[in-house]
C-alpha cells in the first residue's frame, strides 16, 4: 500500500486545504474545505480542549453532513476563524438548508499558541476571523506544510511543531488521508535521538527516513515535556482531521476518529493527557462508491491510525526557521 499522487489529505477528491497566517504574530488558521458536503464526527480524548460545533457531529444528533472544518491557533481567541470560514461559504451558497436561507456548518478546534514569542497584541478584536476568510479563499488540492496555517506557532517538547498531512490507499481501493497540526505537550521523538517513536509507519523517506534506533537509546522511555513550568495550564494540543472516500455512517465516522487516537499515541510521547485537548474530526464523502463491510473494519482502523502518527511527523519534520522562534526546528536540531 502506498501514499496518493500528493501523500495528502487532498487525495481524497472533493477535499481542499487552505492555510492562512501571519509570522509575527507566530499564529494562523487551517480551512478544509468540502465541495460537497461530508458525513462527519470527531472524538475528542485529551483534557483540554477548545472547540465549536463539535456536539453536533455526535451520531444522535442530527445533522449527518458538514461543510468544512477549521484548525486553528490563538487558543479560545481562534475559535473565531471559524466564522470567517462561514462567511466565505455564505457568500458562496453553501450551508444546510433551513427553509430558504443556508447555514454552513463548519465545526472548529484550536491549539494554544499565545506565548510562543509572537506578537500577540492585535488590539480589540482578534484577527483570526480574517485569517480563517483568507485561508478559505485560498483552498486548493495543492497546500503547504510546516509553520504554516494553524502550525505557524505550534510547539513540541524541545522542537517547533507544524502542520503536518499523509495518505494511504488501502487494496479495498479506498483513501485515507490526515490533516494535523502539531503543537504536543510531549515528544515525537526517542530518547534524545532523532528518531521518530512512528518511524515504523513511515512511507518513501517522508519524515527523514531515519528508522528506529538501533539499539534504543537508554533514555528510550524519559519524558520530555514543552514548558514544565507552564504545564499546570491548558497550553498544547494535536488537533486533526482524518478523512475518506468510504461511505460511512455518522457513527462509523465516529468510531474511525476513536481509531485515529491511536496514532496520536504512537507519535507522541505522553499523549492524551490534562495539559493536551487532543481531538480528531472524522470525514467521509462517500466518493470510493465503496462500503466498508466488517472484515475491512480492521484494515481501516489500523491504517488511519498509522496514516495519522505519518501527518504528526510530517508536520514536526516541515517546521520551517522563523525570526524570534523559541526552539528548534527539527532540521536545526539535526542537521543532515
Amino acid at each position: 500500500m502506498n501514499p496518493g499522487k500528493t501523500n495528502s489529505i487532498t487525495d481524497i477528491e472533493g477535499l481542499r486545504v487552505g492555510n492562512a497566517q501571519d509570522t509575527k504574530l507566530k499564529s494562523g488558521v487551517t480551512a478544509l474545505i468540502c465541495e460537497t458536503p461530508c458525513v462527519a464526527s470527531v472524538a475528542v480524548h485529551g483534557g483540554g480542549p477548545g472547540t465549536r460545533d463539535t456536539e453536533l457531529l455526535n451520531p444522535e444528533n442530527t445533522v449527518e453532513n458538514v461543510d468544512g472544518i477549521v484548525l486553528s491557533g490563538g487558543s479560545a481567541y481562534g475559535l473565531d476563524a471559524a466564522s470567517g470560514v462561514q462567511a466565505w461559504m455564505r457568500e458562496n451558497n453553501r450551508g444546510f438548508a433551513v427553509g430558504p436561507v443556508r447555514v454552513p456548518i463548519v465545526p472548529g478546534a484550536i491549539i494554544f499558541d499565545l506565548i510562543n514569542g509572537g506578537n500577540k497584541d492585535w488590539g480589540r478584536f482578534p484577527p483570526y476571523r480574517d485569517m480563517g476568510f483568507e485561508a478559505a479563499t485560498k483552498a486548493s488540492r495543492s497546500f503547504e506544510t510546516g509553520s504554516v496555517g494553524a502550525g505557524c506557532g505550534a510547539l513540541v517538547a524541545g522542537l517547533k511543531g507544524g502542520l503536518g498531512t499523509a495518505s494511504l490507499t488501502l487494496e479495498s481501493g479506498v483513501t485515507i488521508g490526515a490533516l494535523f497540526a502539531v503543537n504536543a505537550v510531549g515528544s515525537p521523538l526517542i530518547g534524545n535521538s532523532q528518531h521518530f517513536h512512528a518511524a515504523v509507519f513511515e512511507k518513501q523517506e517522508e519524515f527523514g527516513g531515519h528508522g528506529l534506533p538501533s539499539p534504543l537509546p537508554d533514555n528510550s522511555d524519559e519524558l520530555k515535556i514543552k514548558f514544565r513550568a507552564h504545564s499546570s495550564g491548558i497550553t498544547n494540543t494535536t488537533i486533526g482531521v482524518i478523512a475518506t472516500d468510504a461511505i460511512l455512517t455518522k457513527s462509523e465516522a465516529k468510531r474511525l476518529a476513536i481509531a485515529a487516537h491511536d496514532g496520536i499515541a504512537r507519535a507522541i510521547y505522553p499523549a492524551h493527557t490534562p495539559m493536551d485537548g487532543d481531538l480528531i474530526f472524522s470525514l467521509a464523502n462517500g466518493q470510493s462508491g465503496k462500503k466498508p463491510e466488517n472484515n475491512d473494519w480492521a484494515d481501516m482502523s489500523a491504517h488511519v491510525a498509522n496514516v495519522t502518527s505519518r501527518a504528526i511527523c510530517r508536520g514536526v519534520y516541515d517546521a520551517q526557521k522563523e525570526a524570534n522562534d523559541m526552539l528548534p526546528t527539527y532540521r536545526e536540531a539535526f542537521p543532515a
